[in-house]
């Protein structure tokens, strides 16, 4: 055989192993959905499309709609001369408190050369979405020095309820060597954003006259992280392994804060403002597919997030949670607004067939570790199981379009404010919720 017969032969031959890459590809992308993971995870942040063979783009949209709720624990009271039965909160709803919500993705992979590839993935890999409902139990007008606590429960005032806004964005550049067709190796930088917004009300959080008329607003800000990671494949079985670590992404961010005018803590709003650090988690993703029998594959992926050494203490919110007033009414000498005790674990396992040269579907299980159980009163869940199925349709072969849909048991879960935290209080309590998502996807091969 002549050189240039071998080298199209060899040629052929990967371009056959591509093909077979890219069914059992399609199969174990099929979109599962957005994760109503813990904490404040949620894209799941994969790279799956950059680790596509050739040149390919895609364009998806998740939607979570989540039930949470829950009630005031047994004996809970907002003050200790105040008795529990008294108090009138004790047993009672505090309504539905989780937000419907969306988030978009996007992502471009180049072929450069048989070697070198380049990619673009979009993603919002954090948020957070909660407000309670004002139509829930209240005190009554309370007399003498218990008066600040009258007419609010235990999210409300009354007028306002607690509620919660973040978002974040992130765009990742990864630039990919192949030095064979077996090996993968690839790193790049992360430009990430974060905003939020929150307003503290009801007895949870002191009452009016301390946190209770707290807000905070983060103003959009960016950042840059970077990721690496390496993967191993072999097309001719459909096995590919991943490993891919992201830095954590330092935020200096302005956050305006106030506190209710007419409360213990109203002279902290004539304080100067000075910027927050906020960084976002460090993470570490594992996934790994394989064909287990003809146009079948079965797939796996595992994540780590590190959200114990995470925390957000606004500098006029931790002013506050360090004076003498508040020392004295919690115990604590300073407290974060928000915080976990856990990292978070999470895995997938599922089954993805080939039916025919159009349609394919797959099958999943999940779970969740959750990040530490009391939880913050801003995300009162505790983990998940989940299970998912999806399905792709491909006019051709160059073409898919594919949904998805999960449905989430959310583990149930002890909330409590923030100056309670890293202790066994809580004020209430949220079980037996659920959450339903579901997912659109675009993809183009060329």
């Amino acid at each position: 055989m002549s050189n240039k017969h071998l080298h199209l032969h060899l040629k052929e031959r990967r371009r056959m192993k591509l093909k077979t890459l890219t069914t059992a590809m399609i199969l174990a992308t099929v979109p599962m959905t957005g994760a109503f993971a813990a904490a404040l995870d949620r894209s799941g942040q994969s790279i799956s499309a950059f680790l596509q063979p050739g040149n390919y783009f895609e364009a998806g949209i998740s939607v979570l709609d989540p039930n949470v709720s829950g009630k005031v624990r047994n004996g809970y009271t907002p003050h200790a001369a105040l008795p529990a039965s008294s108090a009138g909160l004790q047993n009672t709803s505090v309504g539905e408190m989780a937000g419907d919500y969306y988030f978009p993705s996007a992502a471009l992979k180049l072929q450069v050369t048989d070697n070198f590839s380049f990619g673009l993935i979009y993603d919002q890999p954090f948020g957070a979405e909660a407000e309670y409902s004002t139509g829930t139990q209240k005190t009554t007008a309370l007399p003498g020095p218990l008066a600040p606590l009258g007419n609010q429960g235990a999210f409300h005032n009354g007028t306002e309820g607690t509620s919660a806004e973040v978002k974040s964005q992130s765009i990742s550049m990864l630039f990919g060597y192949q030095p064979t067709e077996n090996f993968n190796f690839y790193a790049g930088p992360v430009y990430q954003t974060t905003e939020g917004d929150v307003q503290l009300r009801g007895l949870a959080y002191g009452g009016s006259a301390t946190f209770g008329g707290y807000n905070a607003s983060i103003k959009e800000t960016g950042d840059i992280g970077w990721l690496a990671g390496a993967a191993f494949q072999i097309p001719d079985i459909a096995l590919k392994a991943s490993v891919t670590y992201r830095s954590e992404i330092e935020h200096s961010v302005n956050v305006k804060e106030s506190f209710n005018s007419a409360g213990l803590l109203a002279g902290l709003n004539a304080a100067p403002s000075l910027n927050t650090d906020i960084t976002t988690p460090q993470s570490v993703n594992l996934d790994f597919q394989t064909g287990i029998m003809a146009n079948t594959v079965a797939f796996a992926n595992v994540r780590w997030v590190d959200w114990s050494s995470f925390s957000i203490q606004p500098y006029k919110f931790g002013l506050a949670s360090k004076s003498a007033a508040i020392q004295a009414q919690t115990g604590k000498s300073e407290f974060d607004l928000v915080a976990y005790t856990d990292d978070q674990i999470s895995a997938t396992v599922g089954v993805g067939r080939k039916l025919n040269d159009q349609w394919a579907g797959n099958v999943s299980v999940g779970w969740d570790s959750g990040a530490g159980n009391p939880v913050t009163t801003l995300g009162p869940t505790e983990g998940y199981w989940n299970v998912g199925l999806g399905a792709q349709f491909s006019p051709t072969p160059q073409t898919f379009i594919a949904g998805g849909v999960k449905y989430f048991w959310l583990g149930d879960a002890k909330a409590q404010a923030a100056s309670q935290f890293d202790t066994p209080n809580y004020v209430a309590e949220f079980e037996d919720n659920n959450a339903i998502a579901y997912g659109l996807k675009l993809g183009y091969r060329f």
